[in-house]
């Protein structure tokens, strides 16, 4: 429920006394700067109780902008933040209403009278030893960048049978399952998780997400191996798992889903050696014009402890890729920087690490 106070948005103007352009790639995931361009307002990074919206617009010394947004999850998905920013845009410009209204259905999602689990939710299962070791370590985390184009993905490709019928981003993510899992360094015996979020908007479903629904609209399927298989195996073994997991993408599942969170209380997602990935690239975070210019970048500043996002950049050289920002203890994350370099970028002249931090 939302508690309509009439009390607006939380909005912060900034300046900062350097050009924008000196901070160069540093403004990609993971961004140092995040905490200065998206102040913590105390009080407003909670869940309930909390504002849905905080915006600050930081102004550079060139004329440049930097705006950050945080809005409440439990309200909006990736896909709802940028039906918010594409009518802001379209306000901008001067239109006199957004070209897609919103839509609130909630109902639509709701669980059913008689909730029951009838698939498997892999992404709940939960390994008290492996949780507690995950949690041990997560304060130590550092987090790293690496861009993907079309060179070091044809490497990629090539570990793979050319039928193997998966699209890019799946086998990207495959492979990052594999180099992550040799660097954590797990006994073979380990249990890891791999949970693909996946939006169910535009799916062949018996029911359809309204064009306009900007709620929480996408499952959380996730697959499991031991850690050694993972490792030991050719990529197209880990190809294969994360295939599989378009088999959950039904009605069935998807209800099956609900009823689990109205049933166990609403569960977090694994800890236990879960690597948890989401696409963003098509949600057109870069795309944005508040009339000031082209953006240089947009999307999501950084990794979240076991949570990477792919986004969608450019490298000096203009050409476009994909950007992960990936989080893990120095240590692992020496080993997968090792992992990733033999298994591709020592193939690929001028291919390199983005950013660090």
């Amino acid at each position: 429920m939302v508690n309509c106070n009439g009390e607006g948005v939380l909005f912060i103007e900034a300046d900062a006394n350097v050009e924008l352009e000196k901070l160069g790639d540093s403004i990609k995931p993971p961004c140092p700067y995040l905490d200065l361009l998206l102040h913590n307002v105390p009080g407003s990074d909670g869940i309930i109780g909390c504002p849905l919206l905080l915006i600050q617009v930081t102004r550079f010394s060139c004329g440049g902008f930097a705006v950050g947004f945080r809005a409440n999850h439990t309200l909006v998905d990736a896909y709802g933040i940028k039906m918010f920013l594409n009518a802001l845009s379209e306000l901008i410009q001067g239109a006199y209403a957004p070209s897609i209204l919103p839509v609130w259905q909630r109902d639509l999602l709701s669980a059913r009278s008689s909730p029951c689990i009838t698939r498997t939710h892999h992404e709940f299962d939960e390994q008290i030893e492996s949780k507690i070791a995950w949690k041990s370590i997560e304060d130590k985390l550092i987090q790293q960048s690496f861009f993907f184009g079309n060179k070091e993905m044809e490497v990629i490709k090539n570990q793979v049978p050319s039928n193997c019928g998966c699209t890019k981003f799946e086998l990207l993510v495959s492979f990052l399952w594999k180099c992550r899992t040799i660097a954590l360094d797990l006994h073979s015996e380990e249990i890891v998780h791999l949970t693909y979020l996946i939006n169910i908007r535009g799916k062949s479903l018996e029911f359809e997400v309204p064009y306009g629904y900007y709620g929480n609209a996408f499952i959380t399927p996730a697959a499991i191996s031991k850690a050694g298989l993972v490792c030991s195996n050719p990529l197209t073994y880990a190809v294969e798992l994360i295939k599989k997991l378009k088999d959950h993408m039904n009605e069935e599942y998807i209800k099956s889903l609900t009823d689990l969170i109205v049933i166990k209380g609403r569960p977090e997602l694994s800890k236990s050696w879960n690597f948890i990935i989401s696409d963003n690239r098509s949600v057109g975070f870069d795309k944005y014009d508040f009339g000031w210019g082209e953006l240089i970048f947009g999307g999501v500043p950084k990794a979240v402890s076991l949570i990477s996002f792919g986004v969608p950049v450019k490298n000096d050289n203009g050409e476009k890729g994909i950007l992960i920002a990936i989080s893990l203890p120095p240590l692992a994350m020496k080993k997968f920087q090792k992992v990733v370099y033999n298994l591709t970028l020592r193939n690929v002249e001028g291919a390199n690490i983005i950013s660090k931090m």
